[in-house]
C-alpha cells in the first residue's frame, strides 16, 4: 500500500518540479524569506525541513574517532550539495540557518498566508525561517542593517518616506 506517500505535481513534470524545489530552496536560504504561491510553498516545506535536517546531523555527528566523525560530516555536506548546487550555499545553510534550530524538533519554516495575486487570483503566501533572526536593526548577511523586520527585498519603505519629504518640501516653499 501506499499510503502517505502522495507527491504535490504542481502540474509539472518530475524533473521540473524538482529542478523548481532547488531553485526555490536556493532562494529561501539566500533571502531567508521569499514570497510565492501557497501551492509552492506547502511542496517547499518538506525539501527545506530536510535540509536543515542534515546541517543538524553536520553539527552533531559523531563517531569512534576523528576519521569517522570527519566522514560523517562530509556525507552530510554532499548530501546538501546534491541538492543545493553550491558550496556557499550549504556553508549559509550549516553555519547561519541549521545553528539557531538546533534545539527545535521540527517546524523549521513558517508559512503566511497573503491573500491572492492580482493578476491571477493564485493564492500568495510567504515562506520564511522561523529562527533565523531578521529584526529590526538586524545584521544582514552583507552587513547592512534592515529598518524593518516585515521589508522584503524590493519593498523599499524608503519608497514610502520619499513622497512625504517631498510634501514636507513644497509645504515649506508654499509657506515662504
Amino acid at each position: 500500500m501506499r499510503h502517505q506517500r502522495k507527491t504535490v505535481k504542481l502540474q509539472r513534470t518530475k524533473s521540473h518540479r524538482e529542478a523548481l524545489l532547488k531553485n526555490l530552496c536556493k532562494s529561501l536560504i539566500e533571502h531567508r524569506r521569499i514570497k510565492t504561491t501557497l501551492a509552492k510553498a506547502k511542496a517547499l516545506r518538506p525539501v527545506a525541513e530536510k535540509l536543515v535536517t542534515l546541517g543538524k546531523k553536520f553539527h552533531t555527528a559523531e563517531g569512534k574517532d576523528a576519521q569517522e566523525t570527519g566522514a560523517k560530516k562530509i556525507h552530510y555536506t554532499r548530501q546538501a550539495f546534491a541538492v543545493l548546487r553550491s558550496n556557499d550555499l550549504v556553508k549559509k545553510l550549516f553555519n547561519e540557518i541549521a545553528v539557531p534550530a538546533k534545539d527545535r524538533v521540527g517546524g523549521y519554516t513558517r508559512i503566511t498566508k497573503l491573500g491572492q495575486r492580482f493578476t491571477d487570483s493564485a493564492p500568495m503566501a510567504f515562506i520564511e525561517w522561523v529562527d533565523a533572526f531578521t529584526g529590526a536593526g538586524a545584521a544582514d548577511s552583507d552587513g547592512v542593517i534592515e529598518a524593518d523586520a516585515t521589508v522584503v527585498a524590493g519593498d523599499a519603505p524608503a519608497e514610502e518616506a520619499k513622497p512625504a519629504k517631498k510634501r514636507a518640501a513644497k509645504k515649506k516653499t508654499a509657506e515662504e
